[in-house]
């Protein structure tokens, strides 16, 4: 491998990965993806397969003539306060429509059924491909069959070459594989737990009960490794997303029944119960030792079940019984007992729950105004509590900071020679609040093409000068 030179190398065969290297090889340039896992995809192919995209073909067919990039970029950024980086904002918002539909023209199938309004936002821009986030993942590969793109699985690159300031390559098992430009897409740092300790605190303080929803190969080695060559890092305090789990099982579950009552240490409600989950999660991030329990009685236990709207499969009736047995959910005679083995004050619980009652009673909950058909009283023994923590990191905000060329920054502001990112590896992209549920497919597949193409035109300008 060490004799073989390429145009360009891509780190990461995720969907930034993917889209960089189908860029890259359209535009004529020999390239080599190298992927520490033993299969192409990524987080992206373990993901639900939502992509976020305004003034779509989908959304004319479902009768949404009137969206643009402008206003979702307006959208995004409102919601935000601002504390992005608008130009990389823009940039997403303006490619998302032409990645969305490239997207179609290679295979992913999506459907009007799919179209929804994502996240916090009211306008359906979420399109969800059939076959989710693995479907994506294949299409992108399938889209450079057959131009020469070299892909090297079950191999972890160790460290950049950097020559002269430029970086020129890779160094893998101890040997270098040269390139005229290198692209780092190997996602975040999820599964690095020193470095989410350092770089996102709020998972870390969730000890062994966190984890990580995306790929284990997520370790944060291409951030590392940009910083090592001169790269600067945008948004160190870290804004990424953590979505909630009662714990029930290893898997991704962000909804929960809209009539469970939720309470903090305190026994205290502290949020209508059905916001979305991305708000939901931030919020309970903020209670009391981040520790917070949804409260709920027999007669809600043996009539719940998923919905389409709200699936939450591990909530159904007879499943909670089995979380009893499995001690993952408590169970009481009175509010009394469960608020001693929850940990609360008796008396707060009992008030919290009483208040509740009367509010539907009353037709409305006076407190955070749930809606009406979510509201169910809490009084037929026996009692029950499931613990919730906003524990599962989704993804990582810190990376390498790039400018809307997907070019890395050094941290004098000006470009590192050679030297592109794209996807979860980079930072700046997302604020404090989750915009929308596909923004991180969507950031992926946007600035994985436009690093290939540009890290693909570099090397063909350099033909050119010599």
């Amino acid at each position: 491998m060490s004799d073989t030179d390429y145009d360009v190398i891509v780190i990461g065969a995720g969907g930034a990965g993917l889209a960089a290297a189908s860029a890259a090889s359209e535009e004529g340039a020999r390239v080599l993806v190298v992927e520490a896992a033993d299969r192409t995809g990524g987080s992206t192919a373990l993901s639900g397969g939502v992509f976020y995209a305004a003034g779509t073909s989908l959304q004319r067919e479902a009768g949404i003539e009137d969206d643009t990039p402008e206003a979702m970029f307006a959208y995004y950024m409102w919601l935000n306060q601002y504390k992005l980086e608008p130009g990389l904002v823009r940039r997403l918002c303006e490619d998302a429509t032409p990645a969305f539909e490239w997207l179609r023209r290679i295979g992913v199938a999506f459907d009007t059924d799919g179209l929804y309004a994502s996240g916090v936002d009211k306008v359906r821009r979420g399109h969800r491909a059939a076959g989710m986030g693995a479907a994506i993942a294949e299409a992108l590969e399938g889209s450079f069959a057959g131009r020469g793109v070299d892909v090297a699985l079950s191999t972890r690159v160790e460290d950049l070459l950097v020559e002269e300031g430029a970086v020129r390559g890779i160094r893998v098992a101890g040997e270098p594989v040269r390139a005229r430009s290198v692209i780092v897409a190997s996602g975040g740092f999820g599964a690095n737990p020193d470095m989410l300790a350092a770089l996102y605190p709020d998972a870390a303080r969730h000890g062994d009960l966190h984890w990580y929803i995306g790929a284990d190969t997520c370790r944060g080695d291409g951030i590392a490794m940009g910083r090592k060559a001169g790269a600067a890092i945008s948004h160190p305090d870290n804004r990424g997303l953590l979505l909630l789990t009662p714990g029930f099982a290893k898997e991704l579950e962000v909804y929960l029944p809209g009539w469970l009552v939720m309470v903090n240490r305190l026994g205290l409600r502290f949020i209508d119960e059905t916001i979305e989950y991305s708000v939901l999660s931030q919020v309970m991030n903020a209670q009391p030792e981040r520790d917070c329990f949804a409260i709920f009685d027999e007669a809600s236990r043996a009539a719940s079940k998923s919905t389409p709207e709200r699936p939450a499969p591990n909530w159904e009736a007879e499943r909670l019984l089995d979380h009893v047995a499995d001690g993952l959910v408590e169970r009481a005679d009175s509010l009394d007992a469960l608020a001693g083995k929850l940990g609360v004050p008796a008396a707060a619980l009992r008030n919290t729950v009483a208040q509740y009652n009367a509010d539907v009673a009353h037709g409305e909950d006076r407190a955070f105004f749930k809606p009406p058909d979510m509201l169910r009283t809490i009084s037929e023994p026996p009692f029950y509590a499931a613990r919730i923590r906003a524990a599962i990191v989704c993804w990582t905000g810190t990376g390498l900071r790039i400018d809307t060329g997907a070019r890395v920054l050094g941290t004098d502001n000006a470009p590192v020679p050679g030297l592109y990112a794209a996807g979860e590896t980079t930072g700046g992209m997302f604020g404090e609040c989750y915009a929308a549920g596909g923004a991180s497919i969507a950031n992926a597949v946007v600035f994985g093409r436009i690093a290939g193409a540009n890290a693909a035109r570099a090397t063909a300008s350099q033909d050119r000068r010599s």
